[in-house]
């Protein structure tokens, strides 16, 4: 096996590096965080029209580029370099592959076009977002969104056929700027609860967006109230199957951000500690750089091997997606450590709102936060390989 990148591939990096070079400094994403929209949408216009990053990994039929999860992880590993505000996560990451695998063709055929090319963008409305794709838990009973009981977001299907959704969902990623939700929910009542996935269009009556605090302001959250809103079914008519299709596509499709989110965390750990390698190399104390003192270079040794380790980790979770929850706990602990050391390193300016250290370590706390944490990832991975079975029979 060939694990050497393609020329395309790596033109794909400077170019997208460049770009965001150029759009996306610090002032940049201050700037466009504090928008209403949470992002800038001429960059977004950038990215998903002169790049296509959006379409990455759709099919050519539906005016994507056919490529792979490789190229999408690579491209969202540049992103989290610039800690880039777009909803590229949750639109080509979360949302698109759930369209793609449970779309009926004219939903596919409506949407996935307007996604690749940019004009649409979606998210995913399920929480705890971990445990609905499978990452730190089984989301089989469909107790992570009430399971039919109380809680949760509840559909009921009228007497036409038409559907509506009840209920309320939690930090929803870009749940306030979205122009598309899909939004889980249990049909059926606590005796025959199946999860189901629905198409919500923001302007329908009965539906609230209410756009949160949110530790990391590069990751905008909201809160989605739904009062007998109006829906539409993604897929064909739920039967006695559905549960189970819907369920298998939440989890496939987790396993896929989590190997993407472990770039991203990559790009940022790595850009992190580029600067951080700058600063000791310019800031004196006694009378010389502090990078020249051993310790301070041991500390910087021991990031870098954090950084190259959870590289190859992501990497490896690109091509074989089934380890992106280990993947991305390995990432997510490589930016809290890098993020944490560059705080520290950079003396009192870094602990202050005017410098961007900061904003690496709220993304590293953020990210864990939205599909961590790290222990939990682990210990999920390590129940699903039947690991602590394995070594209970061994006692």
């Amino acid at each position: 096996m060939d694990a050497a990148f393609t020329a395309e591939q790596d033109e794909m990096r400077r170019t997208l590096r460049d770009l965001l070079a150029k759009h996306c400094g610090t002032d940049e994403v201050r700037a466009a965080a504090g928008t209403a929209t949470g992002h800038d949408p001429a960059l977004w216009a950038l990215l998903a029209q002169r790049l296509g990053l959006p379409g990455l990994a759709l099919p050519e039929a539906y005016g994507g580029a056919g490529c792979g999860l490789t190229e999408l992880a690579l491209a969202c590993e540049e992103t989290g370099r610039a800690l880039a505000p777009s909803p590229l996560l949750a639109t080509a990451v979360l949302a698109a592959p759930l369209i793609a695998r449970l779309g009926t063709g004219a939903q596919r055929t409506a949407l996935l076009p307007r996604i690749a090319g940019g004009s649409l963008t979606a998210t995913l409305a399920a929480a705890p977002l971990a445990r609905a794709l499978g990452l730190t838990g089984t989301g089989a009973d469909g107790a992570w969104a009430g399971g039919g009981r109380a809680g949760g977001v509840q559909a009921r299907r009228a007497a036409d056929g038409t559907w509506t959704l009840y209920g309320e969902v939690g930090q929803v990623l870009d749940g306030h700027s979205a122009a598309l939700l899909l939004v889980a929910a249990h049909a059926g009542g606590y005796p025959r609860s199946r999860t189901l996935l629905f198409l919500v269009r923001p302007e329908v009556a009965g539906l609230r967006r209410v756009r949160l605090t949110s530790l990391d302001v590069t990751r905008p959250l909201a809160r989605l109230e739904l009062r007998d809103a109006p829906a539409e079914l993604l897929g064909r008519d739920g039967g006695d199957t559905a549960d189970g299709e819907v369920l298998g596509a939440l989890a496939a499709t987790g396993c896929r951000a989590a190997a993407v989110l472990a770039a991203e965390a990559v790009g940022a750990a790595a850009r992190a500690l580029e600067r951080t390698v700058d600063h000791v190399r310019v800031r004196e104390q006694f009378g010389r750089p502090i990078g020249s003192f051993q310790a301070v270079r041991h500390r910087l040794a021991d990031l870098y091997v954090h950084v190259q380790a959870a590289r190859s980790a992501a990497y490896y979770a690109a091509w074989d997606p089934a380890a992106g929850g280990l993947a991305l706990a390995q990432c997510l602990e490589a930016l809290r450590t890098v993020a944490g050391e560059a705080i520290q390193l950079h003396g009192g300016i870094g602990f202050t709102w005017e410098h961007e250290a900061h904003l690496y370590f709220k993304r590293a706390t953020a990210d864990e936060l939205l599909l961590g944490p790290v222990h939990a990832l682990r210990s999920h991975a390590a129940r699903t390989a039947g690991l602590f079975l394995a070594a209970g029979a061994a006692a």
